[in-house]
């Protein structure tokens, strides 16, 4: 298996790419980051309706986990996960309760929602930053808001 977090990316510092291919990169970077962190993988960008997408379902032990991935090219506009608003944060706990919905589980389930921060400079190694449980289903505010 080829772990993407480990290799430098793939685009130089005279071609920036456009933010549909960080994201998508950066999403494959997070993905790859969290199986080497023993994650599983169950889906990437799993859609529903018009708007939702979660950009990972994982499975961390018994916990199922919606994670959001943020990449950016560099630090110079601030956090990336910061982006992660209020709204964002309905329209995830909707994911996840939608994901839910299609298991229809017997028992309680343990979820959590995490952020992969992945920062893609040019000839360099990804630079990733994962924050565990930043928010839950029922708290009004998250560890964003302060």
């Amino acid at each position: 298996m080829r772990l993407l977090h480990k290799w430098s990316c793939p685009w130089g510092s005279d071609a920036p790419p456009d933010t549909a291919r960080v994201g998508a990169y950066g999403e494959l970077v997070a993905a790859s980051y969290l199986r080497a962190q023993g994650l599983k993988v169950l889906r990437r960008n799993w859609r529903w309706g018009k708007r939702g997408e979660l950009d990972l379902v994982c499975r961390h032990g018994n916990t199922l986990v919606a994670v959001e991935v943020k990449s950016a090219t560099g630090h110079r506009s601030g956090a990336p996960m910061r982006m992660v608003n209020a709204a964002k944060r309905r329209l995830l706990r909707v994911g996840l309760l939608n994901w839910l919905r299609l298991l229809r589980p017997q028992d309680e389930i343990d979820t959590r929602f995490d952020v992969v921060e992945v920062y893609l400079p040019p000839d360099s190694r990804p630079e990733i930053h994962w924050h565990k449980g930043i928010f839950t289903f029922t708290e009004g505010k998250s560890r964003l808001q302060g």
